[in-house]
């Protein structure tokens, strides 16, 4: 009884990390290495069905939250060039990740998926980050749907620091987007718009890659998982945006530092 309850613990506490970093600029990927080498809150745990389902769930999150929005911009790609541009946008922007990704994958985990790594990157993406948030910056593009080409493709580029754990997929695509003009809004709501194609791709190439291995076992913990990720997820992806167009991104900066420093704290301690 005990593990049982352990183990329920376990499943919602790794929902609400997934669900709740997942679309904030503070690493996912890096949170969910923490929590395994320091709490033993190990997704895997759960079987290889587990990671794949919290994921699923603040993607699915994510889509509800845009389904009307989405609706539209298919339903206008016929006849409305702008909505054929902004998917267009979309798709080259995501271009760059999913050459790297795929590429770089096993290196990746053979080689940066380092406790680490990821407080040092932790560290350093909330120096970046509190450092864009100072600038005097005169944004040009107050729309996502608005942003030119090239744009697209330096965002996408950016993206791929994202392989290194710790980094942020979407602190990577925000930071560039503001960089590049827009406001903190737009560079936000595009990183939502990005996040679709490129979380769709990783769950699909981890299902694919993963397809022998899965099985049904802690399947009701699977289920919790899940609902617990879209849960958190949807509340981020609701008020997200509106947070850092009126606050910037100071907190995240400082919760990555915090985060990262107390990490690099405990392993030099030998936790």
């Amino acid at each position: 009884m005990p593990d049982m309850w352990f183990d329920l613990f376990k499943a919602i506490a790794l929902g609400i990390v997934a669900g709740l970093t997942e679309f904030v600029p503070v690493s996912s990927t890096g949170h969910l290495l923490l929590a395994q080498r320091f709490f033993g809150l190990a997704p895997e745990d759960f079987g290889n069905a587990f990671p794949v389902l919290i994921r699923l769930g603040a993607l699915l999150a994510l889509l509800s939250v845009y389904f009307l929005r989405l609706g539209r911009l298919v339903a206008g790609m016929r006849g409305d060039p702008a909505a054929r541009r902004f998917i267009a946008g979309v798709l080259v922007a995501f271009l760059p990740i999913a050459v790297v990704g795929g590429l770089a994958h096993h290196v990746i985990e053979a080689a940066l998926l380092n406790a680490w790594i990821v407080c040092f990157a932790l560290i350093v993406g909330g120096a970046v980050l509190s450092w864009v948030d100072q600038l005097d910056l005169n944004p040009r593009h107050h729309e996502a749907t608005g942003f030119s080409l090239p744009m697209y493709f330096l965002i996408g580029l950016a993206q791929c620091l994202a392989v290194i754990p710790g980094v942020s997929r979407s602190g990577a695509a925000i930071v560039a987007a503001v960089l590049l003009g827009a406001d903190r809004r737009a560079a936000a709501e595009f990183s939502f718009w990005l996040a679709m194609p490129t979380m769709a791709g990783a769950l699909a190439y981890d299902l694919y890659g993963n397809r022998a291995r899965m099985n049904t076992d802690h399947v009701v913990l699977g289920a919790i998982g899940f609902a617990v990720a879209f849960m958190a997820a949807w509340l981020v992806v609701r008020t997200f945006p509106d947070y850092v167009a009126r606050h910037g991104f100071k907190a995240f900066a400082w919760w990555r530092v915090i985060v990262g420093s107390l990490g690099l704290i405990a392993l030099a301690l030998g936790h």
